[in-house]
């Protein structure tokens, strides 16, 4: 009877098992590839045998295409133009695909070192911070992409109308420009080849004196309106104004009207000499533009007022990119002697262009001070009031509660 040997184990030493961890360190490594920053960085004197390693394991076994030939590859080369975005749903599209081919499988944001793969660390922070919530979770969501990719849309959708007008204006321009100029050569023409004469001149020059005079006004007009479009230029398509206190969109742009649009859409035509005498606001071309927000509150509550302004600046000092630091909290007034006035006074990070997205940031504030209001028990009480009432005229309804004294 032969009696089975025991079963053969092997014992691995400390220093061999950290070398065969650094060993799957590694290789871990080699297959998670190099990043955009790092690749800038490396020489041909300083590149070492294992970032060599890691780069002829990435030639070798990855395809290496850039973002234009992969377009190319999917649409084909002679159809460049399915590249275009030409409404704002294929922008969404577009940023539908841009955000699953930047984050990872299954996830639900991009993050930083997503972006890291294809820019530098200091390009892809900076390209963070354009986005929602990206200067503050350090993450890009798809809804906060799909907005960004819309507004990119608008605007540039906006500056290719802009475009079209001016196009369109400075060739009625040079049109008219050219059939003056024909005019006074013609005349030149015939004093130098000594064809005209006084008489002839006269009756050349009576029908273009009785225009001056019959269209001296229009003239005039037109005059004001090419001055205001070419040289003052207030606004361009897609520019949010406020003209007599009403708001309204650039539409259109000609010569001698530009088209608005309301709130609801109504197109509102404005001669352009008129706009040239009257006072325009562009929210477009404005600065970062302030927010002021006004209630009252009790005047018994001034030991919670200090907690209260503690709360609301921390709250938009964390929203780093909704509104600036150094928001102010100021008692403003006493009114009627039981009412405390308080202002709140913001900076947002944006002018007034998107109305949309002015009150939304506006409703978030307003939501978190009912909800500091509410915990701090801080209430609005109206000032008590003694009602005498004196000679009324006596009750003779068969109505009233029989328990009711009458005297």
């Amino acid at each position: 009877m032969v009696k089975a040997p025991a079963a053969c184990t092997r014992t691995v030493g400390p220093r061999q098992g950290s070398k065969q961890l650094s060993k799957e360190k590694r290789q871990h490594q080699i297959d998670e590839g190099i990043s955009i920053d790092k690749l800038h960085k490396l020489h041909r004197r300083n590149v070492s045998a294992w970032n060599m390693k890691r780069l002829m394991k990435i030639i070798w076994f990855e395809t290496l295409t850039t973002i234009d030939e992969q377009i190319k590859q999917a649409i084909g080369e002679g159809d460049l133009s399915a590249t275009h975005i030409r409404s704002e749903y294929e922008s969404q599209m577009a940023a539908k695909k841009i955000f699953h081919n930047v984050a990872k499988h299954r996830s639900r944001y991009i993050y930083l070192a997503d972006l890291m793969h294809f820019m530098r660390q200091e390009e892809a922070i900076k390209a963070m911070d354009h986005f929602e919530g990206g200067q503050e979770y350090n993450r890009i969501s798809k809804r906060s992409l799909k907005n960004w990719m819309v507004n990119a849309f608008r605007e540039r959708k906006a500056l290719a109308l802009t475009l079209n007008d001016t196009k369109i204006a400075v060739s009625t321009l040079n049109q008219t420009t050219n059939v003056v100029g024909g005019i006074i050569v013609f005349v030149l023409w015939l004093f130098i080849l000594s064809i005209a004469t006084t008489n002839f001149l006269v009756f050349l020059s009576s029908p273009f004196l009785v225009a001056i005079i019959v269209l001296g006004d229009a003239l005039k007009s037109i005059f004001e309106a090419i001055v205001f479009l070419f040289v003052m230029h207030p606004f361009d398509v897609g520019d949010r104004c406020e003209i007599e206190e009403v708001q309204v969109v650039v539409e259109e742009m000609n010569i001698l009207t530009t088209v608005f649009l309301q709130y609801d859409n109504l197109k509102i035509y404005y001669p352009n000499n008129i706009l040239a005498t009257i006072p325009i606001m562009n929210f477009y071309r404005s600065p970062d533009m302030g927010e002021g927000i006004d209630f009252y509150i009790h005047v018994a509550t001034p030991v919670k007022l200090a907690v209260m302004k503690e709360i609301i600046r921390r709250y938009i000092t964390n929203k780093k990119e909704h509104w600036y630091p150094g928001a102010m909290v100021v008692l403003r007034d006493v009114d009627e002697t039981n009412k405390l006035k308080v202002s709140i006074w913001l900076c947002h990070t944006l002018n007034f262009h998107d109305m949309g997205i002015r009150y939304v940031r506006r409703e978030l504030v307003l939501q978190e001070l009912v909800k500091v209001l509410k915990d701090l028990d801080i209430e609005y009480q109206m000032l008590p009031l003694d009602v005498n009432v004196r000679n009324a005229p006596p009750i003779e309804s068969t109505r009233m509660p029989t328990t009711w004294n009458y005297s």
